[in-house]
């Protein structure tokens, strides 16, 4: 299957982090890719290698957090039959796979305390040892990380190794959210929109309506551009009419009125309330003396709003829905109080 690399973006905070990963991809040092899930993380590593001096050599992927903290020093550094139960034969490490190329750690931060350790003395001294062996085993590997997490905080709180921290972070390349790229989620959708088109054999692409432009300016993407890849092409999946511009755009696809109930354990409630009182509501105003109405109102309806825009993550259209608002409505009051960002 072919691995989708093209990097679309015109936004001057999307193009400085592809220059930065273009210069470093140069040097042959370790370099940390930190961003949100869906910012392309992936993408940036396999650009560090392709422009480097290993361009022909082995590109080596391992996501951390999709192995058992029993088995990922195994398959970092390999092991020796009978090392351990099922260890029916040698077997190769990642690093060994990669030696004279690129090794892209994913998910760094998931990393057991143990695991890090060894990989420091990997990084630190070039050589691996196999789970069951005593032989260290010389390898030339480029470590690539990648991690949404920020890791010095982990350090702080023992999470993370500091002096493997060190190591990794020559150069650090933190990639920008989808809402902070000014301009791009239109090129982006619409890059999508047509790659869709094409598959369901439109003959022409319409575009998109302006109801449809404006909802997408004013989602948050906390999936950011694998999350609006999924929405652009539900939507022209599901669009009818292929002649006119795609004005409806569905960022929950288990929205439906028919969807299971969510059972909730019950919480503890903070304090009894006294014989007679009734226990205060999740949006209850403050009591006491108000010598400002308005200000007071407005208060109640920020925190209103921002609690239920969290409830919904964030989705404008779902959290609308949830307070009888229309969508401009919403977008209204999100701006009039500021949480529109």
């Amino acid at each position: 299957m072919e691995r989708e690399t093209q990097f679309i973006g015109q936004s001057a905070a999307f193009q400085d982090a592809v220059d930065r990963a273009s210069q470093a991809a140069t040097l042959d040092r370790p370099v940390l890719v930190i961003g949100e899930r869906g910012t392309g993380k992936e993408l940036i590593a396999e650009r560090l290698h392709r422009l480097s001096s290993r361009w022909d050599r082995p590109y080596v992927i391992m996501n951390c957090a999709a192995m058992p903290e029993t088995l990922i020093e195994s398959e970092l550094f390999g092991h020796e039959a009978g090392a351990f139960t099922g260890a029916t034969k040698t077997r190769a490490g990642r690093f060994e796979e990669a030696d004279g190329g690129t090794l892209f750690l994913d998910e760094l931060a998931t990393m057991s305390m143990g695991a890090q350790e060894r990989l420091l003395r990997a990084v630190e001294y070039g050589e691996v040892t196999r789970v069951g062996s005593s032989r260290p085993i010389r390898v030339d590997v480029r470590i690539v990380a990648a991690t949404n997490e920020h890791l010095p905080a982990l350090v702080e709180e023992n999470g993370f190794r500091a002096d493997l921290l060190d190591r990794l972070s020559f150069e650090v390349i933190t990639l920008p959210p989808l809402r902070a790229r000014e301009g791009d989620i239109e090129v982006l959708a619409t890059y999508f929109g047509q790659r869709m088109a094409a598959v369901l054999g439109w003959d022409e692409w319409p575009g998109f309506g302006p109801r449809a432009l404006a909802a997408m300016e004013g989602h948050d993407w906390p999936g950011n551009v694998r999350e609006l890849r999924n929405v652009i092409e539900r939507a022209i999946y599901r669009w009818a009419d292929p002649e006119r511009p795609v004005d409806t755009l569905s960022f929950d696809p288990f929205a439906s009125p028919w969807q299971p109930v969510v059972r909730k354990a019950a919480a503890k409630p903070a304090a009894a309330a006294a014989p007679g009182e009734s226990a205060p509501s999740a949006h209850a105003p403050q009591s006491g003396p108000v010598s400002d109405l308005r200000a007071a109102v407005d208060a109640y309806e920020k925190q209103i709003l921002s609690d239920t825009m969290a409830r919904c993550r964030f989705n404008q259209k779902v959290a609308a829905e949830a307070l009888g608002l229309s969508y401009d409505q919403i977008r209204h009051a999100l701006k009039k109080h500021g949480l529109n960002q």
